[in-house]
């Protein structure tokens, strides 16, 4: 194989930005694009090169023989059974956050790609290829901070307007999309947070239902967590803010970190922080800091470009990396999971958590919904703004 034949499910603002980048991969083909949408598809297909085929049903499209691989971008729920079914029909997939709405529904896209493990499963996580990411990544396994004792990130800067959520019927909902930030927009960041930090153990949070917005799921949390070794962190999202923040702060027994604003800032202490705590006779010392902004590379610009050639190389050649596995996409899920329980239940959540609970409380939430959605609105989207 010389080329990755690639097909994308859904064409619609996500799909429609993978056709731009499939088509300036060498080692990538856009053999075909899927959405039920008939209309849509029509119309997006004029963004593909000649030769590109339209399916209307993903049944058709992973019979077809069509494609390799296939880039799955549509509503939330829709991830588990077509990935599944992808991975039945020998397809290689690179699915969109988050890779499904329950960490239930993760395990079984796991267990599913467990039994064909010569094909590969690829996540969506674009942030992950930021190059200041990937440097706080770095200088956390070089132990540049020292023991971690607090982490801190708030994320408000996921402004999102009524019209935005109007623009689709599943949108927003608990039958649609089965959550709201935590589920949408704050993926990239729950997997960043686990990423760098692990899973916590203990999850505490509050959460709020529609503050900003008129929707059944969650627009706004505050979250609290502490972790095995003693450590403890802070989560707070919201869609309702603006401008917001994207503020990260790492406090360690060699200084603190913050990254804020694309730029890292390491206020290090000369010794560490609990020797010295122990050791010095005053009662009231200061410690000699040094102030370094931390210099990372250039950004490429395209990451979600960057996250698929990874996985074409990685379809062509077992040995590559792929920018997120598959199977990490549950930890993220799990620790939203934890977060919307402990919120809507009002208790702490211990990880692993209780899936049986977690599912139960969302079929309730399904079942009880009275929330009638707003009659459905072309929005004015610009994807260039989401990111």
């Amino acid at each position: 194989m010389d080329k990755v034949r690639i097909g994308i499910i859904g064409v619609g603002n996500m799909g429609t930005s993978h056709i731009t980048s499939v088509q300036n991969i060498p080692q990538a083909e856009l053999a075909a694009i899927c959405d039920r949408d008939r209309a849509r598809a029509d119309e997006k297909v004029k963004l593909a090169p000649a030769g590109c085929r339209v399916f209307y049903s993903v049944d058709d499209l992973l019979d077809s023989g069509t494609v390799d691989a296939v880039i799955i971008s549509v509503p939330h729920y829709d991830h588990t059974p077509i990935a599944i079914q992808a991975f039945e029909k020998g397809i290689h997939v690179l699915c969109e956050k988050p890779v499904a709405v329950t960490k239930s529904r993760a395990q079984k896209m796991i267990d599913a790609h467990a039994k064909h493990p010569e094909l590969r499963f690829a996540l969506m996580f674009n942030q992950r290829t930021r190059q200041a990411h990937r440097k706080i990544k770095q200088m956390i396994e070089n132990g540049e901070f020292g023991k971690i004792v607090r982490v801190n990130w708030t994320v408000t800067d996921w402004f999102r307007s009524q019209s935005y959520y109007d623009s689709g019927s599943w949108r927003a909902t608990w039958a649609g999309e089965g959550g709201g930030v935590l589920l949408n927009q704050c993926p990239h960041h729950l997997d960043l947070f686990q990423w760098f930090f692990g899973l916590p153990v203990k999850v505490r949070s509050t959460v709020s239902i529609g503050k900003y917005h008129d929707i059944e799921v969650e627009d706004d949390v505050n979250t609290y967590c502490e972790f095995a070794d003693g450590s403890t962190g802070n989560f707070i999202t919201s869609t309702g803010e603006f401008p917001g923040t994207n503020r990260l702060e790492i406090s360690g027994t060699r200084g603190r970190m913050v990254f804020e604003d694309g730029v890292i800032k390491f206020k290090r202490t000369e010794v560490d922080v609990n020797e010295f705590c122990r050791s010095t006779p005053e009662s009231f010392p200061s410690m000699d800091t040094w102030n370094i902004v931390v210099p990372t590379r250039k950004d490429t610009g395209h990451e979600h470009q960057d996250v698929i050639e990874a996985f074409v190389k990685a379809v062509l050649d077992p040995k590559a990396k792929l920018v997120a596995e598959g199977e990490e996409g549950i930890r993220s899920v799990e620790f939203g999971n934890a977060m919307l329980y402990s919120g809507l239940k009002g208790e702490e959540v211990s990880i692993p958590m209780d899936t049986v609970k977690f599912d139960a409380m969302l079929d309730d939430l399904i079942k009880n919904s009275k929330f009638q959605k707003k009659e459905v609105k072309e929005a004015i989207v610009d994807m260039g703004n989401s990111f």
